[in-house]
């Protein structure tokens, strides 16, 4: 079932067009992948969907319903949550602090203290540190916390933006295990991520995103076998 759909959408940083008529499909339970440069547009493209940046043109559709010009609040209570890039945890509260105000919200108590468990079930190293100041944690502990803190507002559609980013490669290859778990468990992933082989290995389908143009689409499989993906992006 179509869960998200992006229609021609324009979008400009005062003169700059940094997306250029764009159009992508996420179906329900899948794992799709933006990959790209640096610049691409890849979360330009996320902040969009999110509500943190207004399209000058085209359309978002989500479950249906037109989402174009909703707040970022209105479109979290609907179900799309982003762990944005670089982490953005709030450094000066605790673990346990972060991941409730990803439930900021929910009104059911007992829900938001059973969707607490459940993160601490996935991410134990959060759990014993769940009175530490977030940051004091370590990079991959962080990424963990960002994840967790959206898995607390309970989305349909996860939004992941370059969730690799300064994690040494043992950890890399744990976060991108987390993500497989997720997806497995109900919840569709929209990633972006500058490390193509990840994100296809983990990934069912995939866009290419060139100075805000989509240049490539297909299956991860077809995209790992590209030519013009291996040159430019797969080290081929």
């Amino acid at each position: 079932m179509l869960l998200l759909k992006v229609e021609n959408l324009n979008v400009y940083y005062g003169a700059i067009h940094a997306l250029k008529g764009i159009s992508l499909e996420v179906n329900e339970g899948e794992i799709v992948t933006l990959i790209g440069a640096n610049g691409a547009g890849k979360s330009t493209t996320l902040k969009t969907i999110s509500g943190l940046l207004r399209p000058q043109s085209g359309t978002i559709t989500y479950q249906g319903q037109n989402v174009n010009g909703l707040p970022a609040q209105a479109i979290v209570k609907m179900g799309i949550s982003q762990v944005p890039e670089g982490r953005r945890i709030f450094p000066n509260l605790t673990v346990r602090e972060n991941l409730e105000l990803g439930a900021y919200l929910r009104r059911d108590r007992e829900g938001i203290n059973k969707s607490m468990q459940e993160v601490f079930r996935r991410f134990p190293r959060l759990k014993e540190r769940q009175k530490q100041m977030a940051g004091t944690l370590s990079g991959g502990e962080q990424q963990m916390l960002a994840i967790g803190r959206a898995l607390m507002s309970r989305p349909k559609l996860m939004l992941l933006d370059e969730p690799s980013m300064g994690l040494a490669p043992i950890l890399v290859q744990e976060i991108f295990n987390i993500i497989r778990e997720i997806n497995e468990q109900g919840t569709t992933i929209l990633l972006v991520e500058q490390n193509a082989n990840m994100a296809l290995s983990v990934a069912h389908r995939g866009y290419v995103l060139e100075t805000g143009r989509i240049t490539l689409a297909g299956s991860a499989a077809d995209l790992a076998n590209s030519e013009a993906v291996k040159k430019a992006y797969l080290g081929g």
